[in-house]
């Protein structure tokens, strides 16, 4: 395909967002009028302030936690162009009988901008690796990563396999697959990032202008484009915006050198290297990562399980959160041998 014919295409998928824009727009209205979620601060930041934490090259990284610093930990790995605050349902509703260590990645919302501009995945495990040994200095972890940070996850298990056996307890990926990220919804778009339309870097560039343009009206066309990608058919509106709100935030470096960082990864050689146990959690209609690749990652990990969330899309942890934290809370206090919370808070009622 000719340069030419590359700009064409692209052109093709704004100008199709923006004839669909009334279309999104009446869509989300409707959904806007019952919305459960309208009322719930999603860029709430959990409460302890942790400072920040420094990776291998330099750069720092923002981290908050909550919950008892005694009880077992939770370290959360967000995905790509997002930030700590895609984990909101998880800190506020597992808090309480987990200790919980969030953190936003390279360039991305309150950390600082990549030490040398590198937003590699393999510097990303690095990142990973330096919280979980510094935001949580003693016993194991349960690490749960989301799409980019689940992907951290696989990268950290090859490249840092001491952290992975003196530290993790456990893995949760939800939402990844270890290649082919962007093949389903993203699969015509990826088409626009290949070398044979130029570099993949001057695609990417494309693509920056393309999301650009969408994500400059939350609840419009950026709203449309993100529904039709990342989420299920009843997705809460504010959910929506909230996530258009951080990829419109999102430095275009994320955009353009992060996402060639990405594109055709493949860590399916990295798999192997998970000797932990491991959950594979997907939204029964995640486009991005479909339920398909998340039962091969599941039968490629030496100890995997699987978990589909019914109704759910690409962010399972947001859409449907409380059937996510209970497969997330009953992988992690079976491999961490935590009690049930349910049964300690009977407990504590009954001695009340």
């Amino acid at each position: 395909m000719s340069r030419k014919r590359a700009a064409i295409v692209t052109a093709g998928i704004a100008a199709g967002a923006v004839a669909s824009g009334v279309i999104g727009r009446t869509i989300v209205r409707r959904h806007r009028r019952s919305d459960p979620e309208a009322d719930e601060p999603l860029a709430l930041l959990p409460p302890e302030d942790l400072g920040t934490v420094r990776s291998f090259d330099g750069t720092e990284l923002a981290v908050r936690a909550a919950g008892d610093p005694s009880a077992p930990t939770l370290v959360f790995a967000h995905g790509f162009s997002l930030d700590l605050t895609a984990w909101h349902y998880q800190w506020t509703q597992l808090s309480d009988r987990f200790r919980c260590v969030l953190f936003d990645f390279r360039s991305h919302g309150r950390s600082g901008q990549a030490v040398g501009g590198d937003l590699s995945v393999a510097a990303m495990a690095h990142d990973l690796a330096a919280v979980v040994e510094s935001a949580a200095p003693s016993g194991r972890v349960v690490v749960v990563g989301h799409s980019m940070g689940a992907m951290t996850m696989l990268a950290m298990a090859e490249s840092r396999p001491d952290v992975l056996a003196e530290r993790v307890g456990g893995m949760v990926f939800a939402g990844v697959a270890a290649s082919n990220l962007f093949f389903g919804a993203m699969g015509s778009v990826t088409s626009l990032l290949r070398p044979r339309l130029g570099s993949i870097r001057e695609a990417a560039e494309r693509l920056n202008r393309v999301r650009r343009h969408l994500v400059a009206r939350p609840g419009d066309l950026g709203g449309l484009a993100a529904r039709m990608t990342q989420f299920g058919p009843d997705a809460s509106p504010h959910l929506v915006d909230h996530v258009v709100r951080l990829a419109a935030r999102a430095p275009s470096s994320v955009w353009t050198d992060g996402l060639v960082g990405l594109m055709d990864m493949d860590l399916r050689h990295a798999v192997r290297h998970v000797s932990v146990p491991a959950l594979v959690v997907v939204g029964e209609q995640d486009r991005v990562t479909p339920p398909a690749q998340a039962v091969d990652l599941a039968g490629e990990l030496p100890d995997g399980r699987l978990e589909v969330i019914p109704t759910a899309g690409h962010l399972p942890m947001l859409e449907r959160h409380e059937e996510f934290n209970a497969a997330v809370a009953a992988f992690a206090s079976q491999v961490l041998n935590v009690k049930p919370a349910r049964k300690r808070n009977r407990a504590a009622k009954e001695g009340a």
